[in-house]
């Protein structure tokens, strides 16, 4: 470190180590400072690098410290006040309430001392005419710790009764400090009251609304509004992550987490704080910290996951179960320290509740990932009933009742009776059924069961359910890619079916359960030979005639493992064959349906066989509408889960065919169908396709709900890093066009790391940094912001295209020029330049050089080098101007730059015009300035209407030029120009109203200017 020297130095240097970051590290620079402080032999130096010492001290981990400088501090103005200036007499005082509240949280300070301390703060409040506000505050404070309610009710009246003045808190601590009273008394809503100007970004200061947003997420969870809950953990947790100061709020974060069903996300942020396990400088805030821990380690516990590795102390490894005692002990241990100091057990009694709470939700979906897996959440055990033998026969009823209406637990209900009927002897049908049914669920394996069934459906007298059987096994081998044998396993029982039927021997349904199963095996088929050839094949081949409309299958009764390519018959006949058996089976089913839902749903599915026969053919609106009447039909016999694939196959084909309409139709439709029975995959695509679609009509907010449920949905099927940061992606765009910026950013950070070209293409991966730039600069993190987009313009720069690559380039530049990255922005601008010449984009080469010619304003560049940026991006307008520009749009377009261009020319020249110049050079100046602003106002005025607000900024900045060139005749005429440009209708429009506002103030001035300007002028 070097040596401080100098007074001024040394500020610089308390103010450059105000700006690192919070913790260790800056503490320990601070106490080198003092150390130069006082060796400057300056009383004030001292003092301020004592007052820099306890504010690093108290804004960190290591607030115990800061008694210390503090007790320093007063001593020196007791003996010597004469030193301390106006600043610093100030912050000693305003730092009193620090060291009320900073004893309050030691509990090795007698509570004793903190009254004497609150005692000593009245007094030396009254002798410098302060007003008690932040006295009653502070007593507030205590009493409320201690759980002395009627007098913290007490304190709190006074405390808001009393004037606001110099010594208050700011607005947005006090707003916190309120509102966190009437939560702990149970008037959340109240407390969201009073919280809301914070929230909303009224009033602010540096620790708000950082820890307002914490202490909001419980409260609005009790309230049941969850959404508000996640939107303020969301913003809140960024603004908290990197402040080493704020474990309270931080521990806040954790308990939300523990009480949404967020345990994943919960450990995560135990992850990034591990010194918060053992920091001992605050026990109040650790003994928050802890108790938040055990609150979470005993969910995790209960969720079966007690075993589970957890982020903990560094001194060995940890799970839930170990952890939750660990912290539990450390957090009532601190608890009682402070009873113990306080002679009450209110500190317990709270840690106890916290620890003790239950999720207020279930799951709240986040919409951010998560890398540490939780498993799902178990199913609350049903309500205990006393033991009783099952009764098979009621099993039997209700397994055949979910199975004939093809029930979607069906499977599970012949379960059931397999294992209650274990040891008891059954008829041959009963077994048939048991089997019939285990082979289902078993899928690819069920081919033996299958014949098994077949063979106790014909011991039990019932050949028809026993060909259906075998139709099922061979239906099965085509699932396996096997389809030649499995229509060589289908034939025999196709034509005995037939045969039977024909003699009466079975009946429809059974019927239909063989054809539908050999249409199911040929379709398999038209699977292959789309895998292996394709679709424009089958176009081609049906262009010469070889096969006539048809349709689309419905879900399979199993897997759909990827097929091999074969070779074999002519894709026409293939179609053909399909086709023929898909309508065999709505010949025989249509108008024998009744009540018979396997047969009606029967009909439905070789709707849905020639439906997707008739895409393949590429008749989109005959596959469309037969999807449609599919979708109705299984609607219509109260099957809609059955639905949800053809609704979701129809909204794609609507895309196709442009209609927006009906795909946002079709796609509520299949989420509607689907209700419990749609898996997790299945409901995330859907969301996700949803989203895009009502966000394509400008809906963001419904497009960010369905993107934040397709997240939820798709990590909950274990897709979270493919389908999961596509829709993070998704939800992250439409919070960013909803203006929530936080939130969009945490968003796509945490989709990020998922993202990869391979998997989603480079594509998403530069419009995720693109978008996560966007937001980082409207936070104002334009360092970060920077970065982001120059990651992003350095994937875009090989791409064939490159307008992308300039634009990224020039928002980069922004963002480095935000940061004060001056030199570092101008090459960026530079390069954004030769990239938008090489496009021939004369726009964004002009804006280029009109920002590097801001840039070179800098002193170290010197005005000539930014006069001639800025003369450069004028030439190019002029030159793009030229006699062979045809296109008047484009030509207007480029006379609104050359205007901006012109005007910004005039504003930078007056800039340059240094105050301690001659007067002859500042007027020089001037009117070069209002040269270059007239020229501007002459363009506005060719565009008409259109550049109106253009050409009165420019006339207001003309007219103030003048004013100060000592011509107040001219200024006015330049205001007066302005206030009759304006109609009555422009009048209301509030870029008017400001334009207005300012003419008629440069009339005020120029009228003050004439009438100074004649009482100087000698009398005749």
């Amino acid at each position: 470190m070097s040596e401080i020297t100098g007074f001024d130095e040394l500020r610089r240097a308390m103010a450059e180590n105000s700006e690192q970051p919070e913790g260790p590290a800056r503490n320990a620079r601070a106490e080198q400072l003092l150390a130069q402080a006082e060796k400057l032999n300056v009383p004030l130096a001292v003092i301020e690098a004592l007052g820099h010492q306890l504010k690093v001290y108290n804004y960190s981990s290591e607030k115990a410290k800061m008694f210390v400088p503090f007790a320093r501090l007063l001593r020196m103005w007791d003996e010597r006040p004469e030193d301390f200036d106006e600043y610093e007499a100030h912050s000693l005082h305003w730092v009193f309430k620090w060291m009320s509240s900073g004893m309050l949280d030691q509990p090795h300070i007698p509570l004793a001392s903190v009254e004497k301390w609150l005692g000593e703060m009245e007094h030396r409040y009254r002798l410098a005419g302060h007003s008690e506000r932040a006295v009653r505050s502070a007593e507030f404070s205590v009493a409320a710790h201690i759980g002395d309610v009627a007098r913290a009710e007490r304190a709190y009246a006074a405390w808001l009764a009393a004037d606001r003045d110099a010594m208050a808190d700011c607005h947005a601590c006090e707003l916190h400090g309120q509102g966190w009273w009437q939560s702990e008394r149970g008037r959340d809503a109240q407390a969201l009251e009073l919280w809301a100007p914070v929230l909303t970004g009224e009033y602010t200061c540096a620790h708000e609304p950082h820890t307002v947003l914490a202490s909001s997420l419980v409260p609005l969870l009790r309230l049941g509004r969850a959404d508000e809950a996640r939107a303020n953990h969301l913003r809140g947790f960024r603004l908290v992550r990197a402040m080493e100061s704020m474990r309270g709020a931080y521990a806040d974060h954790v308990e939300f987490c523990a009480l949404s069903g967020n345990e994943a996300r919960g450990l995560e942020l135990l992850a990034e704080r591990p010194a918060y396990f053992t920091d001992d400088g605050h026990p109040r805030s650790k003994l928050d910290f802890m108790a938040v821990v055990a609150l979470l380690m005993d969910r995790l516990t209960e969720l079966g996951l007690g075993g589970q590795p957890v982020p903990g102390p560094a001194e060995r490894v940890w799970n839930a179960r170990e952890l939750a005692a660990h912290a539990r002990g450390e957090a009532l241990a601190l608890a009682a320290r402070f009873d113990e100091r306080n002679g009450t057990r209110y500190v317990s009694e709270r840690a106890h509740a916290r620890m003790a709470q239950r999720a207020l939700v279930e799951r709240l979906p986040l919409g951010v990932r998560s890398a540490r897996a939780v498993s799902a959440h178990p199913v609350p055990p049903p309500v205990s009933v006393p033991p009783q033998e099952p009764d098979l026969a009621a099993l039997l009823a209700e397994a055949r009742r979910q199975s004939d209406t093809l029930q979607p637990n069906a499977v599970e209900a012949w379960a059931a009776v397999a294992r209650a009927a274990e040891g008891v002897e059954l008829d041959a049908r009963d077994r048939a059924e048991i089997a019939d049914h285990e082979a289902m669920d078993r899928g690819p394996e069920g081919v033996g069961l299958f014949e098994r069934a077949a063979e106790l459906y014909a011991e039990a007298g019932d050949p028809g359910e026993a060909l259906a059987a075998r139709a099922r096994a061979a239906y099965v081998r085509a699932l396996t890619g096997d389809v030649d044998a499995a229509l060589t396993a289908v034939a025999e029982p196709y034509d005995e079916i037939l045969a039977l039927y024909a003699e009466d021997g079975t009946g429809v349904r059974q019927t239909a359960s063989v054809l539908m199963g050999r249409a199911r095996i040929l379709m398999r088929r038209v699977q292959q030979v789309v895998e292996s050839r394709g679709d424009d094949e089958l176009l081609a081949d049906e262009r010469q005639g070889a096969a006539t409309p048809g349709g689309e299958a419905a879900p399979d009764d199993g897997p759909q493992p990827a097929v091999p390519p074969v070779g074999g018959p002519s894709v026409g006949s293939v179609l053909a064959a399909a086709e023929m058996a898909a309508r065999e089976v709505l010949a025989l089913a249509e108008g024998r349906t009744g009540e018979d839902v396997r047969l009606a749903a029967r009909a439905a599915e070789a709707q849905a066989m020639l439906a997707e026969l008739a895409g393949h053919r590429g008749d989109v609106e005959v596959a469309a509408e037969l999807f449609a009447r599919a979708a109705a039909a299984f609607v219509g016999a109260g099957l809609p889960w059955f639905a949800v694939e053809y609704e979701a196959r129809l909204a794609g084909l609507a895309h196709h065919l442009g209609d927006p309409a009906e795909t946002e139709r079709a796609l509520r439709a299949a989420l509607e169908h689907g209700g419990p029975h749609l898996e997790a995959i299945g409901r995330a695509q859907l969301h996700l396709q949803l989203a895009e679609v009502v966000g394509g009509k400008g809906l963001a907010q419904e497009a960010a709900e369905h993107a934040l449920e397709a997240a939820h949905w798709a990590d909950e099927a274990g897709e979270g890093p493919t389908l999961g940061a596509w829709a993070r992606q998704q939800l992250g765009g439409f919070l960013l066009r909803l203006g929530r910026w936080a939130e969009a950013a945490e968003v796509l950070e945490s989709a990020l790391p998922d993202l990869n070209a391979e998997t989603h293409g480079d594509g998403a991966v530069v419009q995720t940094q693109w978008w996560l730039g966007d937001c980082l600069s409207e936070l104002g993190e334009h360092r970060a912001a920077a970065e982001r987009r120059l990651q992003a313009a350095d994937i875009a720069r090989h791409w064939p295209e490159q307008h992308d690559h300039a634009t990224l380039a020039h928002l980069a530049a922004e963002s480095l020029g935000h940061a004060g990255q001056h030199a570092d922005a101008d090459r960026a601008y530079a390069r954004a330049g030769d990239l938008w010449r090489s496009l021939g984009n004369v726009h964004g080469l002009v804006r280029s050089l009109r920002a590097r010619a801001w840039l070179a304003l800098r002193p170290e560049e010197g005005p000539e080098q930014a006069r001639e940026l800025m003369a450069s991006a004028v030439r190019e307008c002029e030159t793009a101007l030229g006699p062979e520009m045809a296109d008047e749009d484009a030509r207007q377009r480029l006379v609104a730059e050359l205007g901006h261009t012109r005007r910004q020319f005039g504003d930078l020249l007056a800039r340059t015009a240094a105050e301690d110049a001659e007067d002859d050079s500042i007027r020089a100046v001037l009117e070069d300035s209002l040269a270059q602003v007239a020229e501007a106002i002459v363009l506005f005025a060719s565009l008409g209407a259109d550049a109106l607000d253009s050409r009165t900024g420019a006339e207001l900045t003309a007219g103030w030029l003048e004013a100060d060139l000592s011509r107040p005749a001219r200024a006015a005429a330049r205001a007066r120009a302005v206030l009759a440009a304006y109609g009555a209708d422009e009048a209301e429009d509030e870029v008017a109203q400001a334009r207005l506002a300012e003419a008629r103030q440069l009339l005020q001035v120029v009228e003050e200017q004439a009438a100074a300007q004649a009482d100087e002028q000698p009398a005749d």
